[in-house]
Formats: C-alpha cells, structure tokens, sequence
C-alpha cells in the first residue's frame, strides 16, 4: 500500500491558478490509478478529476472541465491537479486518493483505498 501527502494548498483570489501535488511513498505508484476529491464545509465530499494508472485516461466533474488538469510525474511519483480559473466555489479541502489500476471514472470516494490527509484550497472573491 502506498502513503499520500498532499501539499500545494492556500489562499487565491478568484481568476488566479494553483497547482496541487500528491507524493506519494511506499509501493510502486505506477501501478496506482489518482484522484482528486474536495469536501466543503457542510458538504459531502465531491469527486474532482481522476487518472488512469497508465496516465493514459483522465475524468473530470463537469464543473472544472476546462479549469482544472490532473497529471502524474511516476519518476517522482507525484500527481498534481492544476486548478486555473479558480471561483470562490472552489473553496475546500482538496484530497488525493489512490487505489491499484482500476477503470476510470472512478468518480466515487469508495473506489478508492488509500487517501492522503487534504490541503485547505481558499479562493476569495
């Protein structure tokens, strides 16, 4: 099983962009399929993008189609979301998971074993 830590979070005032990077430790990440999930205060937690674990494939919510890109660097087994054209609903705690190979959308929180700690994305109007 691997371990995730996410880092690449904080304040950005709306129209402004930040990348968020997953690191992930232990096992081969390769072999790992990535996604991106954030929770808001009051609400449940939302998927956000996904990648396939061949990096091939991605998935995204309708509501950053366009704005945001997920990606993976596996020789430093790292998966990063660039969020561009941020709005202040994009206000939450961004969390990566993991989970071996799996088939995309893989858009549910449930599909996924392995989960990194969040990091606090604020966008102000």
């Amino acid at each position: 099983q691997v371990q995730l830590v996410e880092s690449g979070g904080g304040l950005v005032q709306a129209g402004g962009s930040l990348r968020l990077s997953c690191a992930a430790s232990g096992r081969t990440f390769s072999s790992y399929a990535a996604g991106w999930f954030r929770q808001a205060p009051g609400k449940e937690r939302e998927f956000v993008a996904a990648l396939s674990w061949s990096g091939g494939r991605t998935s995204y919510v309708d509501s950053v189609k366009g704005r945001f890109t997920i990606s993976r660097d596996n020789a430093k087994n790292t998966v990063y979301l660039q969020m561009n054209s941020l709005k202040p609903e994009d206000t939450a705690v961004y969390y990566c998971a993991a989970r071996p190979y799996g088939t995309l959308p893989l858009d549910r929180a449930t599909m996924y074993d392995t989960w990194g700690q969040g990091t606090q994305v604020t966008v102000s109007s």
